[in-house]
């Protein structure tokens, strides 16, 4: 499976171009687009803003690189849903409405959604932070996250970082889906938005599925969260419901779940070969909204909320839990306890894991799940499979660091939104706002 993807190694000076609308994350994808297909039906006409964190205080950006950011933009207006594109999520995602793919299809990104200001730092004028902000329709912006995230990064390891180069890519992922095969540890790729490069992604999905082909255990490879290498490699679609559709909206939790369900009609397609992720049209997710206030709170917290958050009906509906930051190792006993509080099997429901994963925290996790009766485990790992890089002048021995970035929902209609997570780092919103939801669901600040 050679690729044949044309993008230049690091240090050559062609310039960044988008290859398709879905080169995306599913649930900026098959669930970006199954959450644009809501805002379609239900919030036509909500303000958005998206704001971008880049979480590595202590790393500053060259200015050079934000400039050619900044340029890059500009291809993203040619992009737009070809025809066998729009037959490739006929066929496999089969809930999205006609009149939805029509809008899809006559979608265009708006380069002038995005503003960038680069902040130079004191100590040297060519080097700095960097804001970023898409401002328009939700129905418009909620497309920007990931293709963004994902072109910040390629250009900056393309211009600004080229320490590294990709020896050795290919095989390196073949020998890690052969230690999680070996562990028996069932994996997706959810590598898009932190990624090196496009080329790197190929590079990685292309050593895995190898390594899928020879091995005896034929069910450790689950698919991918990208669209465009799940459409190219004929893979399994893998998403979740992302934080931000219970950000963006503020209505109640079960009108949420009605709304996000009724988009798509009675019947949501399984996977080929696993069905816990979507099935009957109810999809898994772990993160949820409630109260007043725009907000999402912490999983940990959101099973310890009892019937108030979590009834019976709910546990039943959802086939898997999605554990996203915070201490993994607490997360199956407490979803172990609920579903027993509530007479539900935990045996038949899944947990997935997707916070900072490799072997090591993954083949961890996975035992904990079976001894617990959690079979129904698996991984989605993002950066560990694609940007696992070593910098050319140790000898490649010293890690060559990802970008540790976010893009997030800042606001609806003026109204701010807020994330809570089990990491404290990971919060985000405005100061005030944090606080405040905290101090309501007796969280601790710090």
């Amino acid at each position: 499976m050679a690729s044949n993807i044309d993008v230049s190694v690091p240090g050559a000076h062609s310039e960044f171009k988008v290859v398709s609308i879905l080169d995306t994350d599913l649930y900026k994808a098959r669930t970006i687009f199954t959450m644009q297909q809501a805002v379609f039906e239900y919030y036509p006409t909500a303000q958005a803003v998206y704001r971008f964190a880049h979480r590595d205080k202590d790393r500053q950006l060259p200015k050079a690189c934000i400039e050619k950011f900044k340029i890059s933009l500009n291809s993203f207006a040619e992009v737009q849903l070809k025809q066998d594109e729009r037959v490739w999520l006929q066929d496999k995602c089969n809930y999205f409405k006609p009149n939805y793919l029509d809008y899809l299809q006559s979608y265009r990104f708006k380069p002038e959604q995005i503003t960038v200001n680069f902040i130079p730092s004191s100590d040297d004028p060519a080097m700095g932070s960097v804001e970023i902000e898409a401002r328009g329709l939700w129905l418009e912006t909620i497309l920007w996250e990931v293709p963004l995230m994902a072109c910040l990064s390629e250009i900056y390891f393309r211009y600004a970082d080229q320490d590294w180069d990709y020896t050795g890519q290919e095989e390196q992922a073949m020998h890690k889906a052969r230690c999680l095969f070996d562990a028996r540890c069932t994996f997706s790729d959810f590598g898009t938005r932190r990624r090196r490069s496009l080329h790197a992604h190929d590079l990685v999905l292309s050593g895995i599925i190898k390594a899928q082909d020879a091995h005896e255990w034929k069910d450790g490879f689950f698919g991918t969260s990208n669209a465009y290498f799940a459409m190219r490699y004929n893979l399994n679609t893998i998403g979740t419901i992302a934080h931000e559709w219970f950000m963006g909206a503020n209505r109640s939790n079960m009108q949420l779940q009605r709304r996000y369900r009724d988009s798509f009609g009675p019947l949501v397609k399984t996977l080929r070969r696993k069905s816990f992720c979507y099935t009957h049209g109810h999809l898994l997710y772990g993160s949820v909204l409630s109260g007043a206030h725009l907000k999402v709170i912490t999983p940990l917290a959101f099973l310890d909320f009892g019937s108030q958050e979590f009834d019976s009906i709910r546990a039943n509906q959802w086939k898997a839990l999605r554990q996203d930051s915070g201490n993994p190792k607490a997360f199956a006993p407490r979803a172990k306890q609920m579903y027993e509080e509530r007479g539900i099997d935990h045996t038949q429901k899944g947990i997935i894991y997707s916070d900072a994963l490799d072997f090591n925290k993954a083949k961890a996790l996975h035992d904990q799940c079976q001894q617990l009766g959690f079979t129904k485990c698996s991984f989605g790992i993002g950066t560990w499979l694609t940007n696992d890089f070593k910098m050319k002048s140790s000898g490649y021995k010293e890690k060559s660091k990802a970008l540790n970035m976010v893009i997030k929902l800042g606001s609806i209609d003026g109204k701010e939104c807020v994330k809570i997570s089990d990491e404290i780092t990971k919060n985000t919103g405005v100061p005030e706002a944090v606080t405040k939801v905290k101090e309501i669901y007796q969280i601790p600040l710090s």
